[in-house]
């Protein structure tokens, strides 16, 4: 294999380590902190009525900004720069120290997020420009922003996110734009991921300037306002880009990847402009606030289910599976008020199911060059001391499916508001915050803004920070969890060509309004070379798609007989960036005043999101997100026919545009006994927009604890916060199903003693909560790890043989491509892949609930149109069951559990541990699992503004 010679092969470690006092040293601008405390008053102080009683935590840690020189003492030496990690301790220890939690402990496991810095608590004071100052507390650096003018406040943001995130903002803008490979390196897993997101957001230039032109001129003064505060903070970030460049202390990844020389400084960050905001919006929407699509893959396991069953019977099992509206899931609204959204139409209109054998993926990739097509490796000569970081981008910088569009959507987050009525004090509680997986540097950064008409201190995605997005402000608190109502539909538009003759599927004119219409070609070419970061050979591709009036082709097929394209329409596509009203508001005391106001302050959110709200008065929910109105009788749930009368109402392709459902119309509630989210269906007839929210679901985990509080009384903080983080430990297959199983498994006296012996560990483990949790911080073992490694074992062996058998190959085969069986913390997925923490979202356990509670002969509400295991008799059940068992038992924990690259075979606490996935340099140890949010707020208000 040929090495080839770069120019860092001249940069050693000593002179690496030699370049840290200056690299380490305070950054230009900033000052050291006050010798007199009572000199550095408490910022915005009279304006915080929380009195203390707010608290967050984002582990790792602020600072993730790491230049070469702490890169190496790292990966040399184990050090952690200042203020990368000091979160990550607190955050994990709540897992252990939950059960004897009181309101006085809380600061234990989180941070204080009063307004301001106590003078005493002054680290540095960074002042960019004489209208801002950007202050920095001793115990976690998170940046406190307070400017005299609105645009130095803006500005100070976008330094501020410059010196906690410059390399993040970039890989992100990078994937964005689809260019992630010709930025970060050719990894497989790096491909892989701009093949999957690009497609769904596939912008020129040219759209996305006219995306922020369309905020600027046709959403009044706020709208102008918003754009204006965009540049104030890309002029920000901007403004550290050079200084940083300048002064070298700029993250160490530039070098690691190529970008600037270690030696001479010669390179470039390349400037950020406000467009990159659109695509940084893009992706953040795409992880986190979409919704629907899919109606391809539906429309497949529904002719399989018809093929099976014939098509009455057919149409029925597959919408059992389907369980657009399964009266047993939990939801958020639970005082039965109905919200009817994207059901099934009595007698659906323009459905365009493919015909059988058909459908074929659109090609997207072309033109495989060099490394793209062979996947060879061919590393760069490296100085003897920087081998530490050679290749630590090998397998990308993140995961390859990050962004796929199936059953296996990263839907995130969970929320738990106990009104006043309920609580020891008489005023709400909550405890919520985005789960948005681990990464390092995180993905969200902290900060405080002050400034005039912003007053608010929480978290922002990073490069997009200009106003706080989940959070608090003076007087309230809020935040979301991902909604996923359906607002992606699939078109099958007729295909044609323009220049007359016969069509076929590869055909690249459509016809719209009668006309056959050019199809929009949008390309993208990525190339590389190998770095120190990713030793991939040098290598290119081009990406490409077709865009209609209806979106963005995915496949093609036939349909009736004719070639047909099916195209994805998103209505917040071409929008990207609309959002930023709804967050101006939020951030705004002028506007946000009571639940009332905070409500129209989530409508202006065009994304899919479930929004929560809390003050010392009331609490609320509002379900935002751009609704398209559909046509009447057209079923959404599938692909429709692409002509006039089945399209939105009042389409409008030039900006994507439409009528939307009026707010009276989104789930929404003041001041219900309490209110929990955990992904699960919003309200009564508010239908979903895929499989999985069946009779069980981990909202349940959330759920029956929070009412059992509520119906209790005298709910504080501390017994709220319990209440999440037992769910958080908590394995929803061994609270919710294990019961029903062991029905099954009891109805006749168990004879094997390895079998009976198992049902008696697992029957214990249920007993004592059904916990993935250690014995006690550090530990690093379970209470009952054979019940555990059963359960984990079993768990697919015995769907399979539930189910498969009277489902038959092709559609158990069909609807597991919907929804995958399982989701267990060891399992590898979630935004991070392995070691994701998020767990427990998707999988069958609803559908085996009820079928086991069907062969039990116990009421089921929304059945699955047949009884599966054993055919529906008990004893052939619990033979299937008994069957499966056995071979769940004999398989050893290295099996179960057969390690990666941070964990030994058969270590079942590192296979379920959290894990930071590494953006960057830097590297964080496992700590125990918690299915919990990312960041996370508790939160009291005692007193409102007059």
């Amino acid at each position: 294999m040929r090495r080839r010679n770069v120019r860092l092969r001249t940069f050693t470690a000593g002179a690496a380590l030699a370049l840290g006092a200056s690299l380490l040293a305070p950054l230009p601008g900033v000052a050291a902190a006050p010798r007199d405390p009572a000199a550095a008053e408490r910022s915005a102080a009279a304006d915080d009525y929380c009195a203390g009683q707010c608290a967050d935590v984002l582990p790792p840690g602020a600072n993730g900004g790491a230049t070469l020189a702490e890169i190496l003492a790292h990966r040399l030496l184990g050090t952690q720069p200042k203020h990368a990690d000091d979160q990550l301790g607190p955050y994990d220890a709540l897992s252990s120290g939950y059960p004897s939690l009181t309101d006085d402990r809380l600061t234990e496991f989180f941070n204080d997020a009063s307004f301001g810095v106590p003078g005493d608590q002054v680290d540095s004071v960074t002042k960019p420009r004489d209208d801002v100052t950007i202050t920095r507390d001793k115990k976690y650096g998170v940046p406190h922003i307070k400017g005299t003018t609105r645009y130095g406040t803006e500005f100070g943001a976008g330094f501020a996110a410059g010196q906690d995130r410059l390399w993040l903002i970039d890989l992100f803008r990078h994937i964005g734009r689809g260019q992630l490979t010709s930025f970060a390196g050719g990894a497989l897993a790096n491909q892989g991921l701009e093949q999957q997101f690009w497609p769904q957001a596939p912008y020129t230039e040219q759209d996305l300037e006219k995306q922020v032109e369309y905020i600027r001129s046709t959403q009044g003064e706020r709208g102008k306002q918003a754009m204006e505060d965009a540049q104030a903070y890309i002029d920000g970030l901007n403004a550290y880009r050079v200084k940083s460049k300048n002064g070298r202390y700029f993250p160490g990844e530039y070098v690691l990847t190529g970008k600037i020389d270690a030696i001479t400084n010669i390179g470039e960050i390349e400037p950020f402009k406000i467009t990159d905001m659109i695509a940084l919006a893009s992706v953040v929407g795409g992880l986190f606030g979409n919704g629907g699509g899919g109606e391809v893959e539906s429309a497949l396991s529904l002719l399989k289910s018809q093929e099976k069953y014939g098509v009455g019977k057919g149409t029925e099992v597959w919408e059992a599976f389907r369980a657009r509206n399964d009266p047993e899931a939990v939801q958020t609204i639970h005082d039965g008020t109905s919200f009817p959204y994207a059901g099934k139409p009595d007698k659906a209109r323009g459905t365009a199911l493919p015909d059988p054998g058909s459908v074929e993926r659109e090609q997207l990739v072309y033109d495989r060059e060099g490394g793209a097509k062979s996947g060879a490796k061919d590393p760069v000569r490296a100085p003897k001391k920087l081998k530490p970081l050679q290749g630590m981008y090998d397998k990308g910088v993140l995961p390859s499916d990050l962004f796929r569009q199936d059953g296996h959507k990263k839907g995130m987050s969970n929320a738990l508001v106990v009104s006043g009525k309920h609580t020891a004090s008489g005023n709400p509680v909550a405890v919520f915050g985005p789960q948005t997986g681990y990464f390092a540097p995180q993905l969200l950064m902290q900060q405080e803004l002050q400034g005039p008409g912003i007053s608010a201190r929480g978290v922002s995605f990073a490069g997009v920070g200009m106003y706080i997005q989940l959070g608090r402000g003076q007087d309230y608190a809020w935040s979301a969890t991902s909604a996923g109502q359906d607002i992606t539909d699939t078109y099958a538009v007729e295909l044609c060509e323009p220049g007359g003759g016969t069509p076929t599927k590869q055909s690249a004119g459509y016809l719209y309004h009668g006309t056959c219409t050019p199809m929009e070609k949008l390309e993208r070419k990525n190339a590389w070379k190998p770095t120190l970061a990713d030793s991939t050979a040098a290598g290119s591709y081009r990406m490409q798609v077709f865009r209609t009036k209806y979106g963005i082709v995915t496949h093609r097929a036939q349909a009736d007989g004719k070639p047909v394209a099916y195209v994805s329409l998103r209505s917040t596509y071409r929008h990207e960036a609309d959002s930023i009203i709804g967050f101006q508001m939020l951030n705004d005391p002028t506007y946000v005043k009571d639940a009332a106001t905070f409500k129209k302050a989530a409508q202006n959110i065009s994304y899919a999101f479930n929004w929560f709200y809390a003050d010392s008065r009331d609490t609320a929910y509002y379900n935002s997100g751009a609704n398209p109105e559909r046509a009447d009788g057209v079923d959404p749930a599938l692909p429709v026919e692409a002509r006039p009368d089945y399209e939105w109402q009042d389409f409008d392709p030039a900006d994507n545009t439409s009528a939307q459902t009026p707010p009276a119309e989104h789930p929404q509630s003041v001041n219900q006994d309490y209110y929990i989210s955990w992904n699960n269906k919003q309200a009564k007839d508010f239908s979903t927009a895929g499989f999985g929210l069946s009779a069980v679901h981990r909202g349940d985990l959330l759920d029956g604890r929070v009412k059992k509080l509520t119906e209790e009384g005298g709910v504080t903080r501390a017994s709220l916060t319990r209440a999440m983080s037992e769910a958080a430990v908590t394995d929803l297959r061994g609270e919710q199903v294990l019961p029903e199983l062991l029905k099954v498994l009891r109805s006749k006296p168990i004879t094997d003693p390895q079998l009976a012996k198992a049902v008696q560990q697992l029957e214990a483990w249920r007993k004592a909560g059904a916990q993935r949790n250690q014995t006690s911080a550090g530990s690093k073992a379970y209470a009952h790890p054979d019940a555990v490694r059963v359960m984990d074992a079993w768990w697919p062996l015995l769907v399979e043989a539930e189910f498969k058998p009277g489902l038959g190959k092709d559609l158990y085969e069909a609807l597991t491509a919907q929804l995958a069986t399982d989701e267990s913390p060891s399992a590898g997925h979630g935004p991070t892949g392995a070691h994701a923490g998020s767990a427990f979202q998707y999988g069958w356990w609803g559908y085996a609930d009820k079928d086991l509670r069907t062969v039990l002969g116990e009421p089921v509400r929304g059945g699955l149109g047949d009884a599966y295991c054993g055919g529906g008799k008990l004893d052939a059940c619990r033979d299937a069951l008994l069957g499966t068992l056995a071979q769940a038992v004999a398989k050893p924990a290295t099996e179960v559990y057969p390690g990666d690259d941070a964990c030994k075979a058969g270590d079942q606490w590192c296979a379920d541990a959290v894990i930071h996935r590494a953006l960057g340099g830097i590297t964080h140890k496992p700590i125990q699992w918690q299915n919990r949010p990312t960041y996370q707020q508790v939160v009291e208000f005692p007193r409102h503004r007059p």
